[in-house]
């Protein structure tokens, strides 16, 4: 009996230990893995070029003339050549571009059918020269500051956001009888205002407005006599916790979704089809979803005044995720002649985001009272792209994405709020919340910190930063849930050390009705004294190991502060 006790204990204790050998090693290599750096070098041709915004091939081949012996690109980027259904000549430009040995990228709004206007007149001699499609502007920026119009996206209503966030919804529900369509309008003070036609009683159609301060006020339209009467609670088709409960921006999640839903649609759906064109974008914030809707490159606008430390984390930490290219477009400083910054600090400016790994540098050029061939760009700033063009491009010393990215600050999932001053919106949506001002904080210290070697990402399933970056800090804390790799031996050993156990307590069951005499009595006694010390020393030692490893796991997830 003695000798069975200390075989079963014996077995528990070695397989014990040998999940923990095990274990140990898979926790190590788990470890290691943790502080991998990926560069953000692109070892591509890089471009630098301007835009041009005319209407004129006269005043578009003397800028040509003017920058292609020190640029590689032009960005034809002219409303009123595609808008004009004037082809021929954004096709005469193309021409000399081409011509010129510049490669070239022609923007459109975001309307499709001006695209396939124009491919229907495309040279295929341009076909290495040209390099893509300007698909629109700005898109994340509108969905802050602007109208954004979700009429083609695939939700069945049609929705609009308005400048002020307000929200206007026409609902078409499928399969319902057309009465049952209201107009919604959730305005950005809290007033809630409802449109419905009824048919219960002639034609009539009911308009309900509901204050923030619980006041409903209706109004009944008679649309056979034109009559207008008042009309009262019983009138209201929803009670306003149910016209609440309609708006399609629920939460922060739900707006992300209907605003990648919206042009992926557009991008995925309507355009790309088959081909493999590349689509272009610039933008000033959010620029992490420009990314989700479908485009390829997305250019920075430096200018404005903003942070170029902040502009570029954002695009290139999103780049670098997504596995996309980034590039910058220097635009405005103020909003006034001569609009663009000096030309000395317009190519440093360049220099930075060329040294900081992005494949393009674009020039911006375009004011609505400009006159001229060149627009906006002055002497200075023709000066400041030669310089770069030789003193950086041509120049083998000085490397492209030198500046690699050490550090990444980690959003929160879907949390769209502009960044750009301490009270800016939430996706146009709603005012800042209370993380806003952490996030701030945190931001400023760590740009101080780490200055052009920071990312800026979000926290998104599909694109994890583990092992992309030496040091990670999250924007909140990041509840991970409980994982250690002791997990699995934990479970192996509890299901040894339980089996085990159920076997001795059996088998001690029928030896005690062995045991009778007092002459070995001393066995029992001895085993009571070895057994239940041994298992409890057992059971702590493996759960104290697994809480250690366990804790020092996450300790490595908790923001580092």
């Amino acid at each position: 009996m003695f000798v069975n006790v200390l075989k079963i204990i014996r077995i528990l204790l070695v397989g014990f230990f040998v999940i923990m050998l095990l274990s140990i090693g898979s926790s190590v290599s788990s470890l290691e893995t943790e502080t991998d750096f990926i560069a953000s070098s692109d070892p591509k041709q890089f471009y630098v070029g301007v835009t041009y915004g005319g209407d004129s091939v006269s005043d578009a081949t003397q800028l040509i003339d003017k920058v292609k012996n020190h640029t590689n690109l032009l960005v034809i980027q002219s409303g009123l050549l595609q808008y004009g259904h004037r082809l021929d000549e954004l096709n005469q430009i193309i021409d000399y571009a081409v011509d010129s040995n510049l490669d070239f990228i022609v923007y459109f709004s975001q309307y499709w059918d001006l695209v396939k206007n124009w491919v229907k007149t495309f040279d295929p001699r341009w076909n290495t020269h040209f390099l893509g499609i300007y698909f629109g502007d700005e898109p994340a920026g509108k969905m802050l500051d602007d109208f954004t119009s979700f009429y083609r996206g695939t939700s069945p209503h049609l929705i609009e956001k308005w400048i002020d966030g307000s929200v206007k919804v026409n609902f078409k529900f499928p399969n319902a009888p057309f009465e049952n369509d209201p107009k919604i309008i959730y305005y950005s003070n809290g007033t809630i205002f409802v449109e419905k036609l009824e048919f219960d009683d002639g034609i009539k159609t009911i308009y309900a407005t509901y204050s923030p301060n619980g006041t409903i006020s209706v109004k009944i339209l008679d649309r056979i006599t034109s009559s207008i009467q008042d009309g009262d609670k019983t009138d209201i088709p929803y009670s306003r916790e149910e016209a609440q409960n309609m708006y399609p921006f629920k939460n922060y999640d739900e707006a992300a979704d209907l605003f990648v839903d919206l042009y992926r649609t557009i991008l995925t759906n309507e355009i790309r089809n088959n081909n493999s064109v590349t689509f272009f974008t610039s933008e000033y914030a959010l620029h992490w979803f420009d990314y989700l809707l479908g485009y390829d490159v997305v250019f920075t606008q430096i200018g404005w005044n903003h942070t170029i430390e902040q502009d570029i984390a954002l695009v290139r930490g999103a780049a670098n995720l997504q596995n996309k290219s980034w590039g910058a477009i220097i635009t405005w400083k103020d909003n006034q002649p001569p609009y663009l910054d000096s030309g000395e600090a317009i190519y440093q400016q360049m220099q930075t985001v060329y040294e900081a790994g992005a494949k393009y540098a674009i020039l911006f050029n375009y004011a609505e009272n400009m006159s001229g061939p060149f627009g906006t760009l002055q002497d200075e700033h023709f000066v400041a792209l030669e310089r770069f063009w030789h003193e950086v491009v041509q120049n083998s010393s000085v490397q492209q994405g030198s500046i690699t990215s050490e550090a990444v600050l980690v959003l929160p999932q879907n949390y769209g709020w502009g960044m750009r001053r301490l009270n800016d919106t939430i996706w146009g949506l709603w005012e800042a919340d209370e993380k806003s001002e952490q996030i701030w904080n945190l931001k400023n210290s760590l740009i101080e910190e780490y200055g052009l070697n920071l990312d800026i990402v979000y926290d998104d399933p599909d694109f994890s930063v583990e092992g992309k970056y030496v040091q990670t800090f999250y924007a909140v804390e990041k509840h991970e849930p409980f994982y250690s790799p002791w997990i699995i031996p934990a479970i192996a050993t509890l299901v040894v050390v339980g089996t085990g156990f159920l076997f001795y307590l059996k088998k001690r069951s029928r030896d005690n009705q062995l045991i009778k005499n007092s002459n070995i009595r001393y066995i029992r006694e001895f085993r009571t004294i070895l057994e239940f010390p041994l298992l409890t020393v057992l059971f702590i030692g493996f759960f104290a190991m697994t809480a250690i490893l366990g804790g020092f796991q996450e300790k490595n997830l908790e923001m580092e502060e």
